[in-house]
């Protein structure tokens, strides 16, 4: 069986506040539609074909407790281009097989790992 991965949900506790901190980063804003309680707002990284899916009702994880993996070419230009945006990165490390990474948070603690090609 052939699949594609489509979308990741993110939790979070405020849906217009993390719209508007990932479109900030240049997050590409595919829908955001509503239904009585549930609201669906769907954000693609730039260069991804994988979206993240933020809203309410879709999701009982709690807010804070997800953690994602954007893979960058140049992983410097990609450190200055967000903080240029307003990501508070944390200090670039390396994992046991040396592959650099830089870890920054949504809002609300939601951590995503920026990783070097």
């Amino acid at each position: 069986m052939d699949s594609k991965l489509e979308a990741i949900v993110v939790p979070v506790s405020d849906v217009d506040r993390s719209r508007h901190f990932y479109r900030a980063l240049g997050f590409r804003l595919d829908r955001d539609d509503a239904a009585g309680a549930v609201r669906v707002v769907a954000l693609t990284p730039p260069g991804s074909s994988c979206s993240i899916l933020i809203g309410t009702g879709i999701c009982s994880a709690t807010p804070g407790s997800s953690c994602g993996l954007l893979r960058v070419d140049d992983l410097e230009a990609a450190c200055a281009e967000l903080q240029a945006r307003g990501a508070a990165l944390r200090p670039a490390s390396r994992w046991p097989t040396g592959v650099p990474y830089v870890e920054f948070d949504d809002p609300d603690g939601n951590r995503w790992l920026l990783v070097g090609s």
